[in-house]
């Protein structure tokens, strides 16, 4: 049960990546100026950083164009993070955190239950990822 909860949170994150831009719709001037903008602070669990960390370990062997990679990860980064100065750099003091060493273990290991197959796809997600806002 632990495990499809795991496979099932993988697929969210990668899903919730793609998910905005396939329900976009096209506006005209008239409905842009009577829509209302609600702007609420996004939850992040420590789970969801540390699947984002490990895709910065096991990406860069799996993705053609590393550069692209990097970009990507980056506007991630700033997303799930938007309040750091450095993204990378506090994503990079968490994981040293005691705390944080068993949810990072469990996210390597679901990676690893994945595939490549599967990691690949999430990997080429983050590399044509845009910001959600």
């Amino acid at each position: 049960m632990r495990t499809l909860f795991k496979t099932f949170a993988l697929g969210i994150l990668s899903t919730s990546i793609a998910m905005p831009y396939a329900f976009a719709a096209d506006q005209t001037k008239e409905d842009a100026h009577d829509e209302k903008i609600e702007v609420t602070q996004v939850n992040v669990t420590d789970q969801e950083l540390a699947a984002i960390y490990v895709l910065s370990d096991i990406c860069p062997k799996l993705v053609k164009d590393k550069d692209a990679f990097d970009a990507g990860y980056q506007r991630l980064l700033k997303d799930f993070i938007p309040d750091a100065a450095d993204p990378e750099v506090t994503i990079k003091k968490l994981v040293k955190e005691k705390s944080f060493k068993s949810i990072l273990k469990e996210a390597q290991g679901d990676a690893k239950k994945a595939g490549k197959e599967a990691n690949t796809g999430v990997c080429e997600d983050v590399l044509n990822y845009q910001p959600q806002n």
